[in-house]
């Protein structure tokens, strides 16, 4: 049994305020001399880009539908190895899940850590009617405990004690009153929050008056006895060495069912002989910088844990890939917003064009490797054109891949999720067919129906890229089979 004070901080919907006070309350919590340990429900990677300046350890995602809800526990406790205390941003409403459904919800991932809700209300425009609100959330689902409420956005005294009032008869406690303060603002762009690594000592500032308006708002004493009401869990963490050689809690069939039962059928072995030549370890280049600012925490754990030496390059200022390069990963992020640096970035792309090691790419990856993205040149190692459009595609996808890449063999399921305003127009074949019967119609980038028979990607013999985002913690085999196939200094000389 493992005991870890915790809450989760939810709301009835997008838009309350969940960010503010999450933030603002690890970052309070830090100041007072603890140890947070910060997560986010969902496959979200902006939020925990600030949670990690709040609390100085990497922000991790929980998310029953990329990862399997078997490992959401685990995987929390891997996270809140050493510290004092957790706290766990919610995603849109408390309720809101799936589809039509509860699953990968706020509410879902409070059960499985039998964590307290903390529910955050914005008051404006409201004050009676506050009450109905959280006694609704309080009794929609016994299974879920609402501990107590914050009130976000009050206007004034008058307004606090009308609300306070309202909530007497309804048993929620409520342990913050967040006054309207328009110093406190993060800027937003076409797909939210702007990325904390892109802003810097803005950010900073930022976390830092987030961190003082709930320290004055809110009875940190009071979240802290709640977070200290969570019973012990039964469970081990989630650990990277097991997880990517297919032992213990990180067997690899996990919820993308990739290659059935058996999982993604690579090969097993002893920690840190995965892809090695004459004992060297092989060095996976990573995207980092201001342009590829989404990742999570376990994919470089697992990397590491498959024998790889884990080197970050920035395409916007490197005109060089990390020496000894044997594979490149290149996730999510911006790419749109500096396509005009990346594409004066002649040398480096140069060298992606002519890279002879395995290229894993996710959404913003796919459309720095494309021919070109909004009329600029790009990397030329994806046949297609990229343009911004002004349609969100959001939500979780199950897809199915088409071709054998170094991640993908024809007929694996995967589980994922698309984020992006763009779109691709592929010149050849898809590598994902969709099985998401939740996904709406229209004109697929394959001119496809984007339905259940749309398609996705581009795959051969050393690219793997798709606006797909993968959690690899939910099919840890990922990594040790680009490990396994990536290529030595001395082949790519």
């Amino acid at each position: 049994m493992v005991t870890i004070p915790r809450l989760v901080v939810a709301a009835p919907s997008s838009g309350s305020g969940k960010t503010t006070v999450a933030t603002g309350l690890m970052a309070a919590l830090r100041a007072r001399g603890l140890r947070v340990s910060p997560h986010k429900v969902g496959p979200d990677y902006i939020d925990p880009g600030y949670h990690a300046l709040a609390t100085g350890r990497p922000g991790r995602n929980l998310d029953p539908w990329l990862q399997g809800e078997e490992r959401v526990m685990p995987l929390f406790l891997h996270g809140a190895a050493g510290c004092e205390v957790a706290v766990v941003e919610g995603v849109m409403g408390l309720f809101d899940g799936r589809g039509d459904t509860e699953f990968a919800s706020t509410a879902h991932v409070a059960r499985l850590l039998d964590a307290p809700v903390v529910l955050v209300v914005d008051a404006a425009r409201q004050s009676r009617s506050v009450a109905a609100v959280v006694h609704g959330f309080a009794t929609f689902d016994p299974r879920v405990r609402v501990g107590g409420v914050v009130l976000n956005r009050v206007g004034s005294d008058r307004h606090a004690e009308l609300c306070r009032s309202a909530l007497a008869g309804v048993g929620v406690p409520v342990l913050g009153v967040v006054r309207r303060d328009d110093a406190v603002f993060t800027p937003s762009r076409h797909l939210g929050l702007v990325p904390a690594a892109e802003r810097q000592g803005e950010a900073v500032d930022a976390v830092e008056r987030l961190a003082a308006l709930v320290a004055r708002s809110c009875d940190l004493d009071a979240l802290l006895r709640l977070a200290r009401s969570a019973p012990p869990l039964d469970a081990f963490p989630w650990d990277p060495v097991a997880a990517a050689w297919g032992r213990g809690d990180g067997q690899v069939s996990g919820p993308s069912g990739l290659g059935g039962p058996g999982g993604l059928g690579v090969s097993t072995g002893f920690p840190g002989r995965a892809g090695e030549v004459a004992g060297v370890r092989p060095v996976v280049g990573v995207a980092g910088g201001a342009a590829f600012t989404f990742g999570y925490a376990e994919h470089v754990e697992l990397l590491r844990a498959a024998g790889a030496d884990v080197v970050t390059f920035d395409p916007l200022r490197d005109e060089r890939l990390p020496d000894g390069a044997g594979a490149l990963v290149i996730g999510g992020g911006f790419p749109e917003v500096y396509a005009a640096e990346l594409a004066a970035n002649e040398p480096l792309r140069a060298q992606v064009a002519a890279f002879g090691g395995p290229i894993v790419a996710e959404c913003a990856g796919l459309l720095y490797l494309c021919d070109e993205l909004d009329g600029r040149r790009m990397c030329g190692r994806v046949p297609g054109r990229a343009a911004m459009t002004s349609r969100l595609t959001l939500g979780y996808r199950e897809a199915v891949a088409l071709a054998r890449t170094p991640l993908t063999r024809p007929g694996e399921r995967f589980r994922g999720h698309e984020f992006h305003r763009t779109t691709v127009e592929y010149a050849g074949p898809p590598l994902f067919r969709w099985e998401d019967r939740s996904r709406r119609s229209g004109t697929g980038t394959h001119g496809r129906s984007t339905g259940q028979s749309g398609g996705d990607g581009y795959g051969d013999a050393l690219v793997t890229a798709s606006y797909l985002h993968l959690h690899w913690a939910g099919a840890p085999g990922t990594a040790q089979r680009l490990v396994s196939s990536s290529r030595s200094p001395s082949v790519l000389r």
